[in-house]
């Protein structure tokens, strides 16, 4: 009789049935993922574990422990500089332009240290950082010494998660095959590699930022916000409220801040963007009402975060001054 894969145990916990099943446990998420980075799990075996995962929907408790897994296989060199805010982008824009780029170049060029990590081509359509940021003269890192070396001399450093996690970028990459997203698009943007102090998260469904908190809770992440972003982006969209889900030293927060337009500006087609119109609103020469917002809207909500502003007000008005004050000749 054949033996049963040690694998198995996780794919029955979460798939026993409508009274049998549960959640995992720290451990067992914790063993599970280690057996995934280890490739000791069947392709058949992944699969399942991923959509009956995806079905139940993963906590706050499982993806903190696989984060802790991954974590374990990521060497940070040593004398990277102290990194300020980790910022994920997994989603990439299909309506609007990456707005929320030059949100976080125009803070590295205030002396904040950003690390940026994310994935590219899981889905069809889309822009994403990877491809967007050599046209603004940006260079990707590949390595983590790259990467520290870039926030020394930029403030600012984007790694794809091919590099930073192979496993986890094959996994993501699985997306047009099972045809929904996985726990790992969770996962991956809960990594926070260089253990930055504030992180910023973008979710699309509004359901998962409690997942985000109490994950960000159990990882001991001392400052964090998650919004439910443009695209699933970290990228306040103008045209509507926005509900800020923050975790603070361990407490929970949840507030709102009103839509900066009264009415909705109409989006264009995907076919129509031109990434070329991010450096042309920087410069100054496109003006461009929503892009403007957009870009100190996402500013300020990362200030408020940090503890830079003392209200939502306080954050618009120091937003304004760094977009207003910016070096228009960056990309020239």
């Amino acid at each position: 009789m054949q033996q049963e894969h040690p694998f198995a145990e996780y794919i029955r916990i979460l798939g026993k049935g409508r009274n049998g099943s549960r959640g995992l446990s720290a451990s067992e998420s914790y063993n599970a993922m280690k057996m995934i980075l280890n490739d000791e799990v069947e392709p058949v075996q992944l699969g399942a574990f991923l959509m009956l995962m995806r079905v139940k929907e993963e906590t706050g408790i499982e993806v903190a422990a696989a984060v802790k897994a991954i974590k374990e296989t990521l060497a940070t060199p040593v004398g990277t500089p102290e990194v300020d805010l980790d910022w994920s982008s997994y989603a990439g824009k299909k309506r609007v332009l990456p707005w929320y780029l030059l949100s976080t170049l125009l803070m590295a060029d205030n002396g904040i240290r950003i690390f940026m990590h994310g994935a590219s081509g899981h889905t069809a359509g889309r822009i994403y950082t990877k491809n967007v940021l050599p046209e603004l003269g940006m260079a990707i890192a590949t390595t983590m010494e790259q990467a520290a070396e870039q926030l020394e001399s930029n403030n600012f450093a984007y790694m794809d998660l091919e590099h930073l996690s192979g496993k986890m970028h094959e996994i993501i990459e699985m997306r047009p095959l099972l045809g929904l997203r996985s726990p790992v698009h969770t996962i991956a943007r809960m990594l926070n590699p260089f253990n930055a102090e504030y992180v910023m998260q973008g979710i699309f469904h509004p359901g998962y930022q409690p997942t985000h908190q109490e994950a960000g809770i159990i990882l001991e992440i001392p400052h964090m916000a998650v919004i439910k972003g443009e695209g699933g982006e970290i990228e306040r969209n103008p045209d509507h409220k926005l509900t800020i889900q923050s975790v603070h030293n361990g407490e929970m927060i949840d507030e709102e801040w009103p839509p900066i337009f009264s009415q909705r500006h109409i989006r264009t087609n995907n076919a129509d963007l031109n990434t070329a119109d991010l450096k042309r609103v920087w410069s100054g020469e496109c003006r461009d009402e929503y892009a403007e917002e957009t870009i100190k809207g996402t500013v300020a909500v990362t200030l408020y975060m940090m503890g830079r502003a003392a209200n939502r007000e306080e954050a618009e008005r120091q937003a304004k001054e760094m977009w207003d004050s910016r070096n228009k000749k960056r990309f020239v």
